[in-house]
């Protein structure tokens, strides 16, 4: 009996040992969701400060009254000049990191979703940790005075033209840009194509939503990722010529493709039309901000 009852009391010990154990584990997954979710949020409500801005900045240009580059660097010299405009910058920073952070997450963790371990979505997560991380950091670079305004040297046209003119001095320069161009407008086309099918429906809790807040995320995200793709089709389809003609000042960054819009028959009001969807998209970033699943 004694046997018996020293056999029951380790039996007991090890089951409660096993439960402390995987407490622990379940413990540190729900504050890793917790933070991940949190870096989300912040970082997708940054992306939607941006876009709004820019879009505004392009409305104004559209309308004759441009005076900053709609552009990043424009967007931020904007919010600098507002009250406490270095406050925001700062949590305009923070909100990026916080972006980067998450996509790393998903890289080493995977992304919601059945298939959100599989390689491929690692691998897109990679891409979009390496380009916020970039956009992340030219703003801390702008917030701690080390960067530049939206009509400086470090304005996207110029750096456009700048590592495109170095790359094609490189050997193989001409195919290195083709094939970035034609990369980027196949992404354009795609992120278009997926925003008009409504493919971010099923990033959405749907079901905490009200019919009215669903139809206008519809609005929001159908016409504001399409403006956002024809946006990266057009900087492709201009990074091709400058790769075809060899002529690296060809190649235009956001700034220069969206006043390019004025350029076509439809003058001022094209580029106003793709300014609004980008204030549109800048609205449905922050509706993500609140109702993505993460």
């Amino acid at each position: 009996m004694a046997v018996t009852g020293a056999f029951g009391v380790r039996e007991v010990e090890m089951n409660l040992t096993v439960s402390a154990r995987a407490g622990r584990i379940e413990v540190g997954r729900s504050t890793r969701r917790s933070a991940t979710e949190g870096a989300a949020r912040a970082g997708l409500a940054a992306r939607g400060v941006i876009y709004l801005l820019v879009g505004l900045l392009a409305l104004q240009i559209a309308f004759g009254d441009g005076k900053r580059q709609a552009d990043r660097g424009g967007a931020l010299a904007e919010l600098s000049d507002k009250p406490f405009g270095a406050v925001l910058l700062w949590a305009l920073a923070i909100g990026l990191v916080c972006m980067a952070l998450w996509r790393l997450s998903e890289v080493l963790f995977g992304s919601v979703g059945p298939d959100g371990r599989k390689a491929k979505k690692r691998l897109l997560a990679l891409a979009r940790f390496v380009f916020y991380s970039f956009v992340a950091f030219s703003v801390l670079s702008f917030a701690t005075g080390s960067g530049s305004s939206g009509g400086g040297s470090g304005s996207s046209d110029k750096q456009s033209k700048d590592v495109t003119a170095k790359v094609l001095d490189m050997p193989g320069g001409q195919w290195i840009v083709g094939v970035a161009g034609v990369g980027i407008a196949v992404a354009g086309v795609w992120l278009a194509g997926r925003a008009v099918m409504r493919s971010y429906r099923d990033k959405f809790k749907l079901g905490e939503m009200s019919p009215g807040m669903r139809r206008l995320v519809d609005v929001t995200g159908v016409g504001g990722g399409a403006a956002r793709g024809l946006v990266f089709a057009a900087a492709g389809a201009f990074a091709v010529r400058a790769a075809v003609d060899y002529e690296p000042d060809k190649a235009k960054g956001l700034d220069d493709t969206l006043r390019s819009f004025a350029e076509t028959p439809l003058g001022p009001w094209l580029l106003a039309l793709v300014a609004v969807g980008l204030v549109l998209f800048g609205l449905f970033s922050f509706a993500m901000a609140r109702w993505r699943r993460v």
